[in-house]
């Protein structure tokens, strides 16, 4: 049996024909998504925007680096150290004992190291002593922490102004041109706002540096209290 007007409508294809066509014909209207990678993403910032970040991205992973280094080497403890030059200036070794502080190159030892230097001044002249290389050492441990600190307040405005600065550009050239599309103004938005996004990141990461460099001061720099504060009970109680 035949169909005259199913067959004029086809064009007289067959039905794989037919099918074949349909699916031509879908992935044609299909939309084509445009992908973009991070690069591409990164390359829309203004480079005097993005370059200084980068910049400031380098220096803070390179302080917080360098600062976890020295906070690991300077927090590291000796349980017996208080004991033992408890038992060295007791026995009268002061020499044992500075030594012992050289060996240990800790902020704490160096405290200790300058106490038992003073020795035989008044209690109130080795304290006064001690506080002053406390006050170094703790200067040393905190060092970079200003910059970090400084990084995540200046990174996320610095990006800020950058996209300010687009935004600018893109009403500027609509007022020439006379376009208002959506497309156009996203286009150029979106691509503006990249380093507000840089800028948050870099920011998010020097705060977070920042607390991390802070808060293992504050413990070696509590270590050092406790530390001068038995010290300084040795001394008092040692036999004049």
């Amino acid at each position: 049996m035949h169909f005259p007007i199913l067959a004029q409508i086809t064009g007289g294809q067959t039905p794989e024909q037919i099918k074949a066509g349909l699916e031509a014909a879908q992935t044609a209207a299909a939309p084509v998504v445009d992908k973009l990678s991070i690069w591409d993403v990164i390359s829309y910032g203004s480079i005097w925007i993005m370059g200084p970040l980068a910049i400031l991205s380098v220096v803070t992973i390179y302080i917080l680096i360098e600062r976890i280094l020295v906070l690991i080497k300077a927090g590291k403890e000796d349980r017996n150290f208080v004991s033992k030059i408890k038992d060295y200036l007791h026995e009268g070794k002061l020499d044992s004992a500075k030594n012992l502080c050289a060996q240990m190159g800790t902020p704490e030892a160096r405290l200790v190291e300058k106490g038992i230097e003073r020795m035989g001044h008044s209690p109130l002249e080795i304290e006064s002593a001690m506080e002053s290389v406390g006050h170094l050492e703790i200067a040393r441990l905190e060092r970079g922490a200003s910059f970090l600190r400084l990084v995540a307040r200046l990174a996320p405005m610095f990006g800020f102004i950058g996209t300010i600065i687009g935004v600018i550009k893109i009403f500027y050239d609509i007022s020439l041109v006379g376009d208002i599309s959506i497309a156009v103004i996203s286009k150029g938005l979106y691509q503006k706002m990249v380093t507000s996004a840089a800028g948050l990141i870099v920011g998010i990461v020097a705060f977070a540096a920042y607390q991390l460099v802070t808060s293992m001061s504050e413990r070696i720099v509590s270590k050092m209290e406790r530390t001068a504060l038995a010290f300084m009970d040795i001394l008092m109680a040692r036999p004049k």
